[in-house]
This record gives C-alpha cells, structure tokens and sequence, in this order.
C-alpha cells in the first residue's frame, strides 16, 4: 500500500527543510499552516522523514504558545490583551465571550465550532479593544459587536446570539460589529 495523502504532504514539508540547521521550528510552521494544529500522527513522520526523535519534536511543541496540538474550532476568536486592548475593556470581552461559548481560553467548544484564544498584542492599538473572528479585524469591540460579529448570517443580533451551536463567524457580520480593513497604520 503506498504513501497517504497526509504521508506526501509531510514528506513535502520535511524535504525542504531536512538538513538544514536550525530547521525543526519551520518545518512544524509548515505542519501547523496546512492543518491548524500538529497532529500527533504527522509529528511522527516528520521525525521519521527528518530523521529527528519525536520528543525532541515535542519539546519544540510544548516550548512555543504559537503551536497547538489539538485541532482548534472551525471559527477562531482571538481576544487581544496587549497593554492598550487591556486598559480599554478587553478582560471583559474575553470574560463574556468564554461564558457566551461556555469554554475557557485556549479550549474549543465540544461541537468544534469555535476556539476561543487570548493573544498579546495584534498591533492595533489605536483601535482597542480589538478582535479578531477567523483573522477579521473588529475595531473598538463592545460586547455588543462581539455579539453581532458571531451571530449567524442573516440573523438579527439578539441576547445569546454567541452559542456554540449552530453560530458561524460570516464576514458581513463582522463588517456590521465594525471590522476595519486597509486601517491599519
């Protein structure tokens, strides 16, 4: 039986960086681009492809907060908690998200719709609070906007609209909570 899909895919990864000092970390960033998160299975090929033990792969894993090991949902809501998203109300917005979603940061709901994430500064400062729905930028975010931004396309924004059943991220939501495009300074 030859090699599966994700087999080829590793071993793509793996040949461009096998060798070359230094190369681990950005061969797990290629593993982490194409699935999300590193997979158990695909660490241990990439160690068998690169020739390099898997706990060593492991400490690279465990050592860095950017990879995950588990699959995040299919909307990622990352709460930015730098300095000045801090002071404006951000601990709030991540409070009322993690008890909107029912899940902590870090963690994604049962259904694997949503994974919600504290990240330390998106670089906007001037527009804080700031959020990010699936890499859509929210600008001066309300619990409100946060709300709407996550209710499900075409529905109205209303109490409880940020569940982790059935909701979905849509980009004109978002655009309606004040997402802001070609701003950033």
């Amino acid at each position: 039986m030859g090699p599966t899909k994700t087999e080829d895919q590793v071993a793509a990864i793996a040949k461009r960086w096998k060798n070359k000092r230094g190369s681990l970390i950005m061969a797990l960033h290629g593993l982490q681009d194409r699935y999300g998160y590193v997979p158990r299975e695909a660490a241990m090929s990439l160690g068998q492809e690169m020739d390099v033990p898997l706990a060593r792969i492991y400490e690279v894993l465990t050592f860095y907060n950017y990879f995950r090991l588990k699959a995040p949902g299919k909307h990622v809501v990352s709460v930015c908690m730098g300095t000045a998203c801090y002071l404006k109300g951000a601990p709030q917005l991540l409070d009322d998200a993690s008890a909107r979603l029912g899940i902590r940061p870090g963690e994604t709901t049962p259904d694997r719709e949503y994974h919600l994430q504290v990240v330390r500064c998106v670089g906007c400062c001037g527009l804080a609070p700031v959020v990010t729905v699936n890499g859509k930028l929210l600008a001066k975010v309300t619990a409100e906007t946060l709300e709407a931004s996550m209710a499900p396309a075409g529905a109205p924004a209303q109490a409880g609209a940020l569940t982790p059943a059935g909701a979905s991220a849509q980009a004109g939501a978002a655009s309606r909570a004040g997402a802001v495009e070609g701003e950033r300074a």
